[in-house]
């Protein structure tokens, strides 16, 4: 809770028209937060399994350690740094990728063109895979962004989505 007030602390000065989030109640709760703090609490939110974490399937529920224990040091690396392997009955960030990206390119981008400014507050993978098109990252190089909490990164971008500017806040 202290990261998304931060993170709405830094977002005081910028305008937002409308939020988007997951479906999943700690996006919202962020997204919430994040809107009270910087003051902005009437802008309306539009909740979207597209912006849903990664699901781990089988792992769900496993802290590392516990998982590592069941499959091994190396196949777990391999599910968590792998661009396009799942783990057993879950999705890899290429499929990940595959709903957050069409999510982003029709409604996203769509108010983007509208002339609106806009708030996601999602989740490590999901946003990964939106950073992924914007930064123009290749599939070996997304596995090595790390996206900090609670840190906004604030794009301005052309109607057709190319990026003019990035800033870390």
């Amino acid at each position: 809770e202290s990261e998304a007030r931060g993170c709405g602390a830094k977002l005081r000065d910028l305008k937002v028209d409308v939020a988007y989030t997951s479906a999943l109640a700690r996006a919202q709760r962020t997204c919430a937060l994040i809107l009270e703090e910087s003051g902005q609490t009437g802008v309306p939110v539009i909740r979207d399994q597209a912006l849903n974490e990664r699901h781990y399937g089988d792992l769900a529920g496993l802290n590392k350690d516990d998982t590592v224990a069941k499959y091994g040091a190396e196949q777990v690396k391999i599910w968590r740094r792998s661009y396009d392997v799942p783990p057993p009955n879950g999705e890899s960030l290429k499929d990940t990728a595959a709903r957050t990206v069409p999510f982003f390119e029709r409604c996203i981008l769509g108010d983007i063109r509208q002339g609106k400014s806009v708030l996601v507050v999602a989740h490590g993978n999901s946003n990964r895979s939106i950073v992924m098109v914007l930064d123009q990252l290749s599939k070996e190089q997304v596995l090595e962004l790390n996206l900090d909490t609670g840190v906004p990164l604030v794009y301005e971008l052309e109607c057709d989505g190319r990026v003019l500017s990035k800033q870390i806040l």
